[in-house]
């Protein structure tokens, strides 16, 4: 696709400047004048050119222009210093020349200047600070999470303003999940029985459950952008998803705390709320939105199941399974409710408010931090110093904190980091508002879209960038970008000159607003000002406008119509029937490309971007106003109208806009019309008057008959009938919805719809329908309604209504209604909560859902259907209002019948005689009960065999020395036990809720209590919850055990929950809460919290003073506390020390010993202790540590020592710490807490590691000795020279000797030998050539040796001087050596750290005799007798290889058997023979030549007659035939060939098809060379009619692309696929490796896809042999997509997942290309194991190719799990394998 620059808004890059790295968002330094002209202007001297020229220059100039491998002798390090200094010097030379031309500036201008360039040479120095870069189309990839605001809702999506100008759309599947099931349940319901015609409940309606200006965060989906060619910009569309799984994408349990913010979508609506979604990966937490934590803004019909919210989240519940939730204005749009109790970067997604330490400010933005770490920039626009002019440098101060908003994340960047905003409408999530006449209003309204500014203020000018300016709009500025300024291209923009500076005033015009940003986009182009229409809003319907015709539409049925554009950007559509007023018969003679033409507009429809136009005479001309609504219309109005279709029984006729109406064929002429179409024609204009309309119904009559005509009698007539009255008609016309009569004797028309024919059902009412017929007389009709206006008369045959108006009794306004009558009416329309019944005159009464039946109401659309006849009681009237509410008779005339008072059921065998029956049991009785059962927290009692109920454990013990085993209190009680009770009240056993004595069940029991205090006293008063006050102390019991919390019951009525860590003092006791507190136990508790709304109470079993809560006033440094882990991973635990601290466990401080610091030995929810090692009050930071020597005992012995910020290190000391970060530079070492010390990387090792970053990993413990602790920053050394004191030196150069032996690993191996690596050396290594490798010669090293062999080698010659070492590893070398073993188990040895070695190494030393490369030197080497004999041999054999791959004489560079021939390998000569076995110096002997001319089998045919006397013998020999046709083309006889080739195709037997094709593909091949376009395409269709059609076609492409041809080729291919592409995958696929791989049109070769999927159809052969080629076409080609690749893979094997094959050629794609991703293809390996129905074969040879890959490019442990993973499945398939023969056996059985 091509980059095109976003010319909306600020954040693009300039139109007219070069591109800048992608990184760059914004000028760190705004261009002099004299800077940016000169970019225009020719060169001239060096100080006149922008300061980035020399710096390129100076630094390439000393730069050797072939530069050979390892050719410096300076290190990278050494190399990087020195192009700083120099680059630091050119920047140097450049102020100094360009100091004198700012002497004359302002003093103000000049201090800006001078920190924009302190900040430029900062930013060249410091190569790791954050860069404040702008979210724009190209950042903006798929995963990134945006904050946006809804601008506008459609029917099928919905577009969502994005930061910098970016607007994307969110489809209706992309909301939430459970819309995606509304949508599918309401498609399949249209799709089974007959449905309502009116919309049901289940409709998704998005503008009920969005509102514009409603902010939400979006997950991006995909970004596309579409090539727009050379007219006009290309379309970039952005697809968004609103969905929880993907919005709230990177958060966890632990990462939702208070004020994090989520998006929610409704799963189901409660009484007291709704139950939320929030999705969060593995995780099965859900949120709950209360009523009252409902914003008033948001209507609540919105929150319907599948609406999404951006809510904020209020705390935890249910142990933290369930999150609260709010949307209220305060708490959302809050700006200080930012998540302080955060413990990781993840709970700051968009959307959030942060708390941002700034760290730097400059000119273009802002950048900070949060938590210390996470960066986050604020650029031009939303820092505020771009739009509202904001001076940043002098607002915001480094070190400085504030609040933010973070509107987006850059998943690309190297590091994690945020995009913030601190504008005040983003900070409070409101759209941006203005002021006018002192009432705020939205900016739109006050300055529309396309409206004219007449005075843009210049406020700021960003050179390369745009212009900020006023407006005039209060609050609201606006931006122009650099294309936008002028017409034509603007070089640079200027502050103090050009017509653009700073205060200078100019017109301009809106082209557009982004409601996020809260800025208008405004063009200050000449051509843009002029323009009539900018926008098809701004087309007035109906309007006359001039345009030019831009191209005519060819269609099946030749001209389809125009498009005429009348605006620039602005094209609209003619349809043929608008052409003209009379039927064209040519008409494309009349109309051409450029004509001018007049004409009106008949509808626009944005959403679609279409416009229809008309070029009718009739219209264009037509003096009357176009009517475009219902508004418009009057009766008796006279307009023109076009037919758009011709019925059986009347015409459809359109309007302008949408409008339609209905011309009844009794209506278009006075006289008799019997078929419309002989009179009417589609597209015909004709004049009409409008006779009736209904808007609420969408019903417009019309009429060709003039209403003048209405004369006085029927005046008179319409006058004297009235609503009620009872008449009769004949019909004139039937249609399907109405029945058009006239009534008899006045002869007024009158219509009687289809659902006033009967009060049955609706099949009855269309048989009715049916049994009317043209001319039939209806009797007694009642008038429904009258509109004298509008000459309009509705009628009704309903029985009910016919017989209430003959009854007196038809209701036809307010002030007949009576409550309590019963009148009769017909359904008008039905809402999920109500139906709207009508009466005569179209009066309406509300009947509401609660006054029907139940049955009624659980009915879908209440059993009832439009126009149904019902009854119904008049409920209540208001006459002043007009309103009449109704209820059906059934509801209100049910009789509440009296409940039978049961009679008491006599007790039986009664402990207690005074109680005979439940009858005489009362509240505080005292009675005996017996004990029947012991549960854990109840005794089970009965007071008779019928009469059940319990005892509470809090009802069974006044104190706590009462209870012998606090574990089990129950336990001295005893079955059977008699004991004295109270009666209390009603437990009902089904909801365990709490009753009054009267309320008796079947499921209840009797509340009973045995404490000694409730015996006593005559009746106990309950202990409620309003009776309890934080402070107390109670006697508690264990009622439930959750994972962090225990619920404790005072009473059964009373209970509280008790956090895990204020269960007790002892921590020992807390790991195991099950254990130490079981259900039923007792425990002293104290009330620490009283929540009244939620009746919940919060305890602790602490000692007092210990369980307050714990904050920052509170904790000290040193403090040992107890702590729950809430989040452990590899790097560090999280220890949670009350409900509002929280602070991390690294492993430096995990334990004392680094070896045995493992994070994974601890789980969630555990409690350990921990002491509080650094302290930050005021960042409310904090350390921990689980060091024994720290929270046990501080003798307790320590390895490894403990750093804080405060202890002391000394250049020398030996330290060990852990890997925090492995970055380009080096390591850097965690030494405890913020301590952090660096390796360089010539200080991790004293050999040199090839790929060093392989060798380390973050939290890999390391040991290194300080060298440095200069300006706080401390260096560290790793390597072993330096660190350890037994330490070895590396073998040099200089230590090697001749005739010493050594040890190695055989690095390379090539065809003149091998080279040798030296074990423990500093990359000293050598070349042993293939003469010194055996005793006897030894011709193709590879066969005896391979990369990694340990190999014992003599040195044999050593030159220090060019640093080349010869070693040997003959047998005879080593005879007398003693040492018969030889270690092999050393490491591989490498080039020194400190030099440069490189791959380029071994290329350069390729033909080297005997020496190789130790460091970095240029070598001169001369080449030995061996290196000359060696390149003789290759002489040779190209040479023998040329000669054998040459089967015809070259005339003209190109392959005369186009490649047919290939297969007909030919036996080689014996010249050809002799020269392979000869000795290799055998070849550079003189040669005896002998003449053998006579031979031709030797030598070949030398003349035309050797060729013809050879063709007698093989006339048939398609080979001897090329061959001469060459020999022709050899002495230039272009038409001797061309009668050689005729004859050979006329000579070789008709049954040798392939000796004839090769003739005919070397016939195209000579046309194709020599000959013209002519005789090419006469030879091609010759050469089709007789051979095979598709492969003359193959060939002749084949020939085109040799040739570079690559037009001819391109056309030829779509020739093929027109002719072959709906039965050849071959063609399309030959095709696109053309387009890919020749014409570098990478998307023409993706677009053929979807062409050739459709051109093959739906066959599955076909699709799988084209689609794999296709994939594997982006894998191989250099202009390949290996995404798009996988793409199409992935959707294969989503669709086939049992083809193996299929995975197998992934895999082969995967590896077989350069810069495979291991993970990538190891994730493939571990997903294609886990396919369902691989085979065991199939399996074992997965595994093998997974664990050979795995050796190849793994580690031991990634082989260890493959080997781990294949016993799995083995296991696996066996389980399956016995359980189907188990299965088998038992049906065999049975």
């Amino acid at each position: 696709m091509s980059s095109l620059k976003r010319k909306e808004g600020p954040g693009g890059p300039a139109a007219s400047k070069s591109a800048r790295p992608a990184s760059e968002a914004r000028p760190t330094k705004r261009t002099k004048p004299s800077e940016s002209s000169s970019s225009s202007k020719p060169a001239k001297p060096a100080a006149a050119k922008s300061v980035t020229a020399p710096m390129v220059t100076r630094l390439k100039e000393e730069e050797p222009l072939f530069p050979r491998g390892g050719g410096s002798v300076l290190t990278p390090l050494e190399r990087k210093e020195i192009q700083v200094q120099a680059r630091n010097d050119v920047l140097f030379e450049q102020e100094s020349v360009a100091a004198g031309k700012k002497a004359d500036k302002v003093a103000k201008k000049g201090k800006r200047k001078s920190k924009g360039e302190d900040a430029t040479k900062n930013a060249a120095r410091d190569e790791d600070a954050v860069k404040i870069e702008s979210l724009n189309f190209k950042r903006l990839v798929k995963g990134s999470l945006v904050l946006g605001t809804i601008t506008s809702i459609s029917s099928l999506d919905i577009a969502v303003a994005l930061p910098n100008n970016l607007v994307g759309h969110v489809p209706i599947t992309a909301i939430s999940d459970t819309l995606t099931q509304r949508l599918q349940a309401s498609a399949a319901s249209d799709d089974g029985a007959d449905t309502p015609e009116d919309e049901s409940a289940d409709d998704v309606d998005l503008e009920t459950l969005f509102q514009i200006g409603q902010y939400v965060r979006a997950y991006v989906v995909s970004t596309e952008e579409e090539t727009a060619g050379a007219i006009g910009k290309g379309k970039r569309h952005i697809e968004l998803s609103l969905q929880p799984a993907h919005a709230n994408s990177g958060m966890s349990d632990s990462d939702v705390v208070e004020n994090a913010t989520l998006m929610a979508s409704v799963v189901s609506v409660e009484d007291h709320g709704f139950v939320m979604d929030i999705n969060l990966a593995d995780s099965k937490m859900r949120g709950f939105l209360a009523r009252k934590q409902l914003d008033k803004s948001i209507p609540e019909e919105s929150m319907q199941p599948g609406s999404v919210l951006l809510c904020i989240a209020m705390g935890k519940a249910a142990a933290g399974k369930v999150v609260q939730l709010s949307t209220l204005n305060d708490s959302l749009h809050g700006t200080k409710n930012n998540p302080t109790a955060a413990t990781t970067i993840d709970t700051y997604l968009p959307g959030t408010l942060a708390d941002v330490l700034v760290t730097e400010v400059s000119l273009h933005g802002i950048a900070g931090k949060i938590l210390g770490h996470l960066d986050v920039t604020a650029d031009l626009v939303h820092s505020g110093a771009g739009p509202d002019g904001v001076e940043l440098e002098e607002t915001y101060k480094v070190g400085s904190r504030l609040k933010a908003r973070v509107i987006c994340t850059f998943p690309a960047a190297k590091k994690p980091k945020l995009g913030i905003s601190i504008l005040p409408h983003v900070m409070s999530m409101t759209p941006k508002m203005t002021s006018r006449d002192g009432e705020s209003t939205f900016p739109l309204k006050v300055l529309p879209n396309s409206a004219l500014a007449e005075s843009c203020t210049v406020k700021r000018v960003e050179s390369d960038i745009g212009l900020y300016v006023d407006v005039g709009v209060d609050g609201v500025p606006g931006f122009v970008h650099i294309s936008r300024v002028k017409d034509g291209k603007v070089d640079a923009l200027f502050e103090n000159s050009g017509p653009y500076k700073l205060g200078s005033v100019h017109p301009g015009r809106v082209i557009g607003f982004n409601a996020f940003d809260g800025m208008f986009l405004l063009s200050l182009e000449k051509r843009v000002l002029e323009q009539p229409f900018l926008r098809i809003e701004d087309i007035p319907v109906g309007a006359v406008v001039p345009g030019v015709v831009e191209k005519l539409v060819i269609n099946a049925d030749g001209l389809g119509g125009l498009i005429v554009r009348i605006a620039d950007g602005i094209s609209g559509l003619v349809p043929e029937m608008h052409l003209a007023d009379v039927h064209l018969q040519h008409p494309e003679k009349k109309f051409r490309d450029g004509m001018k033409v007049k004409v009106r507009v008949l509808s626009t429809n944005p959403a679609k971007h279409q416009v229809r136009l008309t070029l009718k005479k009739t219209l264009v001309n037509s003096e009357a106003a176009p009517i475009k609504s219902y508004d418009e219309l009057s009766v008796g109005l006279q307009a023109p109208g076009t037919i758009v279709n011709v019925l059986q029984h009347g015409a459809i006729v359109q309007f302008y806009g949408q409008l339609r109406g209905f011309l009844p064929v009794s209506e278009m002429s006075e006289a008799y019309i019997h078929d419309p179409k002989d009179h009417f024609r589609v597209g015909q204009t004709v004049s009409i008057y409008i006779i009736s309309f209904d808007p609420e119904a969408s019903k417009l009559i019309v009429s060709c008959k003039d209403p003048s005509a209405f004369g006085l009698e029927k005046q008179l007539a319409l006058q004297k009938l009235q609503i009620g009255d009872l008449v009769s008609a004949r019909v004139t016309q039937k249609t399907d919805d109405d029945v058009f009569v006239e009534i008899d004797g006045s002869s007024l028309k009158a219509i009687l719809p289809i659902g006033q024919l009967t009060d049955k059902s609706t099949s009855k009412t269309l048989s009715a329908l049916k049994k009317i017929h043209v001319g039939q007389l209806l009797t007694e009709l009642v008038v429904l309604e009258k509109h004298e206006g509008q000459r309009s008369i509705t009628l009704s045959h309903k029985p009910t209504l016919v017989q209430a108006s003959k009854d007196g009794k038809l209701l036809a306004s307010v002030d007949d209604a009576r409550v309590g009558e019963q009148v009769h009416g017909f359904v008008r329309n039905i809402t999920p909560t109500a139906v709207f019944v009508q009466f005569a005159a179209k009066l309406t009464a509300l009947l509401p859902k609660s006054m029907m039946p139940r049955d009624v109401q659980q009915s879908p659309a209440f059993g009832m259907h439009k126009s149904q006849s019902i009854t119904v009681r008049i409920a209540s009237v208001n006459k002043d209002l007009g309103r009449i509410v109704a209820a059906i008779p059934m509801a209100t005339d049910e009789e509440v019948k009296p409940t039978p008072v049961k009679v008491a059921e006599e007790a039986v065998n009664s402990l207690d005689p005074s109680v005979h029956s439940m009858d005489d049991i009362s509240i505080g009785k005292l009675t005996k009960a017996r004990i029947v059962a012991i549960k854990d927290t109840q005794l089970n009692v009965v007071l008779a065999d019928n009469i059940q109920g319990r005892i509470d454990i809090s009802h069974c013990f006044d104190s706590w020395d009462e209870i012998v085993d606090v574990k089990n209190p129950l336990q001295q009680f005893r079955p059977k036990q008699i004991v004295r009770v109270r009666v209390l009240g009603m437990h009902d056993a089904r909801n365990h809720r709490f009753l009054p004595i009267s309320h008796r069940s079947s499921h209840s029991v009797l509340e009973l209590s045995t404490r000694p205090s409730d015996l006593k006293a005559d009746l106990p008063e309950p202990l409620s919850l309003d009776k309890v006050e934080v402070g107390s102390t109670y006697m508690g019991f264990v009622n439930n055990v959750g994972k962090s919390s225990l619920w404790i019951n005072l009473t059964p009525t009373v209970r509280g929950r008790l956090n895990a860590m204020e269960a007790s003092d002892d921590v020992t006791q807390l790991n195991d809460l099950e254990e130490s507190f079981p259900i039923g136990s007792a425990i002293r508790v104290r009330v620490t919290g009283v929540d009244l709304a939620s009746k919940r109470l919060d305890f602790s079993a602490r000692s007092p003073g210990s369980e307050n809560e714990l904050t920052w006033d509170k904790i000290d440094q040193n403090m040992v506390l107890a702590g729950k882990i809430t989040k452990v991973n590899d790097r560090q635990i999280m220890v949670k020390l009350s409900e509002s601290m929280a602070g991390p466990v690294h492993m430096a401080d995990l334990a004392d010993d680094y070896d045995e610091a493992n994070p994974l030995r601890h789980a969630k929810n555990d409690i350990v202790r921990v002491a509080v090692v650094e302290l930050d009050k005021s960042n409310k930071r904090i350390r921990l540590s689980m060091r024994p020597s720290r929270v046990l005992n501080s003798s307790l012995p320590v390895k490894d020592k403990e750093i804080t910020k405060n202890t002391k290190l000394e250049a020398g000391e030996i330290i060990r710490g852990f890997v925090k970060n492995v970055s380009d530079k080096g390591l850097f070492i965690s030494l405890g807490g913020e301590v952090t010390a660096m390796v360089q990387i010539k200080n991790l090792s004293d050999s040199y590691l090839k790929d060093w970053k392989e060798h380390f990993q973050v939290e890999q413990v390391v040991k290194g000795r300080i060298i440095s602790v200069a300006n706080g920053r401390i260096e560290m050394s790793l390597k072993p020279s330096v660190v350890e004191k037994d330490y070895v030196p590396l073998i040099t150069i200089a230590d090697l000797k001749e005739g010493q032996v050594v040890t190695g690993k055989i690095r390379k191996v090539e065809s003149f030998g091998a080279f040798i690596d030296v074990d423990g050396s500093a990359n000293v290594s050598g070349l042993c050539h293939r003469s010194e490798m055996a005793e006897k010669v030894v011709k193709d090293p590879t066969a005896l040796y391979k990369a990694g062999d340990a190999v014992k080698a003599i040195v044999l010659k050593v030159d220090t001087e060019m640093k080349r070492i010869n070693f040997g590893l003959k047998p005879s070398y080593f005879e007398d050596d003693s040492d018969d073993e030889m270690d092999v188990d050393g490491e591989d040895a490498g080039a020194a750290l400190d030099s440069d070695n490189g791959s380029d190494v071994e290329e350069e030393m390729s033909d080297a005799g005997g020496a190789v490369l130790i460091t970095g030197t240029n070598n001169v080497a001369e080449e030995s007798e061996d290196e000359l004999e060696e390149d003789a041999v290759s002489d040779v054999d190209m040479a023998d290889a040329q000669l054998k791959g040459l089967d015809g004489l070259d005339a003209g560079a190109f392959d005369w058997s186009a490649g047919s021939l290939d297969a007909n390998a030919k036996k080689p000569s014996k010249k050809t023979k002799s020269r392979e076995e000869a000795p290799v110096h055998a070849d550079r002997m003189p040669q005896i030549h002998i003449d053998r001319t006579g031979e031709l089998d030797a030598h070949g045919p030398q003349t035309a007659s050797d060729y013809e006397r050879l063709l007698l013998g093989q006339p048939d020999s398609s080979e001897l035939w090329i061959k001469y046709m060459a020999f022709q083309m050899q002495v230039s006889e272009l038409a001797s060939a061309r009668t050689v080739a005729e004859r050979a195709i006329k000579t070789i037997n008709i049954k040798e098809e392939t000796e004839k094709l090769n003739v005919w593909v070397a016939y195209l091949n000579l046309e194709v060379a020599y000959g013209t376009d002519e005789t090419v395409e006469e030879v091609f269709k010759r050469a089709c009619t007789y051979n095979d059609e598709q492969e003359v076609y193959e060939r002749l492409a084949s020939i085109y692309i040799q040739s570079n041809k690559r037009k001819e080729a391109d056309d030829l291919f779509e020739k093929m696929l027109r002719k072959f592409g709906s039965k050849s995958v071959d063609v399309w696929v030959n095709y696109a490796h053309f387009l890919h791989s020749k014409a570098n049109s990478p998307e023409r070769a993706r677009a053929l896809l979807k062409r050739a999927t459709q051109a093959l159809g739906t066959q599955t052969h076909m699709y799988l042999s084209l689609m794999p080629k296709f994939a594997a076409l982006e894998f191989r080609s250099p202009n390949g997509d290996r995404e798009q690749g996988r793409t199409l893979f992935e959707n294969l094997l989503a669709t086939y997942p049992k083809k193996f094959d299929l995975w197998n050629q992934l895999v082969d794609l995967e590896t077989s290309t350069a810069g495979a991703n291991p993970a990538v293809v190891r994730d493939l390996f571990e997903r294609g194991s886990k396919v369902k129905a691989l085979k065991p074969k199939q399996a074992k040879t997965w595994f093998r190719r997974w664990a050979k890959w795995e050796e190849e490019n793994g580690d031991a442990k990634s082989r260890e799990r493959v080997s781990a993973k294949a016993q799995e499945w083995a296991r696996t398939a066996a389980e399956r394998k016995a359980g189907a023969k188990a299965a088998g056996e038992e049906e065999d059985d049975e």
